[in-house]
């Protein structure tokens, strides 16, 4: 590209490299606004579009028709692996994800793969095998873990992806956003301080998941935070996710010297079995013991439960959008590629439901 002079001054004389970014700094503007001036010009205020169609024409820049054409032939799928449901389990989060995943797709005309998979690795060789194959564009990891081999397998076979939670390390070279499973069960424990409970258990699952973990944690800093570990550090109980394991687990409890008055179950699966433990006591949830479930299932809202939401909605319509970022810097120019990876980590929200009430005696007793 070179100026030449002309009668109404310097014109530019369109070279045979001409790119978005050269528009972009002609026009004073954004790569992404300049893209949505070519895609989208209803999204651009009047004198904007202005700007940039001038520069346009003065650069001679022509879009890439070999990318578009690329984008236009996309399988417009994105891969996902749906995991089976254990016969004893309340939870939908799984569910719900991808009701929010497919809804985020369908408003921008892309739509979700589901597939199965035994384990990690299969997962890897499938999403791989289908990318590949060009069934999805790209592809989702759900339920990462701690120490998950899938994000750096995926990285290497050069697979786009991103992810509903995070391993412990790595997550800043991959995209992805979590919930703050800890912030959930602090927030139910502040809940139950504040109605008055002192001796607080915890029914969690076994060390060594990324967000069992980080649910147990949240109980025990909140427990510290209040003064109140001391005469609670022996009703941290753990077990499978399952009612039955709730229930045992909440009966295991209330038999014990000294039981509590309320208790933070990691999942609503437990919360739902503790309640059950409850009132084979003869006790009454809310009023005599306190339950706090987590994931604010159907089957928490039909039961009375408390339960810590996750915002899963938000997490979808996230990680779709990152998605479609990522596929647009494969085949298309005009996408921003110094656009900054997805790392959000989301706060859930606490929904007091009867099972939570201000304990019959005083605190303490």
């Amino acid at each position: 590209m070179h100026m030449t002079a002309g009668s109404h001054g310097p014109r530019l004389i369109p070279g045979p490299s001409v790119t978005i970014s050269d528009v972009a700094e002609a026009a004073g503007v954004s790569r992404q606004t300049v893209s949505n001036v070519l895609n989208a010009p209803d999204r651009v205020r009047a004198e904007t579009r202005e700007r940039v169609n001038r520069a346009v024409s003065d650069l001679g820049y022509h879009p890439n028709r070999a990318a578009r054409s690329l984008r236009a032939s996309s399988p417009r799928m994105v891969g996902c692996r749906i995991l089976p449901v254990h016969a004893e389990t309340v939870a939908s989060i799984q569910d719900r994800f991808l009701h929010a995943l497919a809804e985020a797709g369908q408003a921008c005309d892309h739509h979700v793969l589901l597939f199965t998979a035994p384990d990690a690795d299969e997962e890897t060789e499938r999403c791989t095998a289908l990318w590949r194959a060009g069934a999805v564009s790209a592809v989702v990891l759900y339920d990462v873990t701690p120490h998950d081999p899938r994000p750096r397998q995926l990285e290497a076979a050069g697979v786009p992806f991103a992810a509903f939670g995070r391993t412990a390390t790595g997550a800043a070279g991959y995209s992805w956003a979590d919930v703050d499973n800890t912030a959930g069960t602090a927030s139910a424990v502040d809940h139950l301080v504040a109605a008055g409970h002192r001796r607080i258990g915890f029914l969690g699952w076994p060390e060594g998941s990324s967000v069992g973990d980080s649910r147990a944690h949240g109980w025990l800093a909140a427990m510290d935070r209040h003064g109140l570990l001391a005469q609670s550090h022996r009703l941290d109980v753990r077990g499978d996710d399952t009612m039955s394991s709730g229930t045992r687990l909440m009966v295991e409890l209330l038999d014990r010297p000294g039981p509590p008055t309320a208790v933070v179950a990691a999942t609503d699966a437990l919360g739902v079995g503790a309640l059950h433990a409850v009132r084979h006591h003869g006790l009454r949830p809310g009023e005599d013991v306190a339950v706090v479930g987590f994931d604010d299932t159907p089957a928490a809202a039909a039961v009375g439960l408390s339960s810590v939401r996750q915002p899963i909605e938000e997490v979808g319509r996230l990680i779709m959008a990152e998605l479609l970022r990522l596929v647009g810097r494969n085949a298309d120019e005009d996408v921003d590629e110094a656009a900054e990876s997805l790392h959000r980590l989301l706060v859930p929200e606490l929904v007091v439901r009867a099972s939570s009430a201000p304990p019959r005696s005083a605190p303490g007793g």
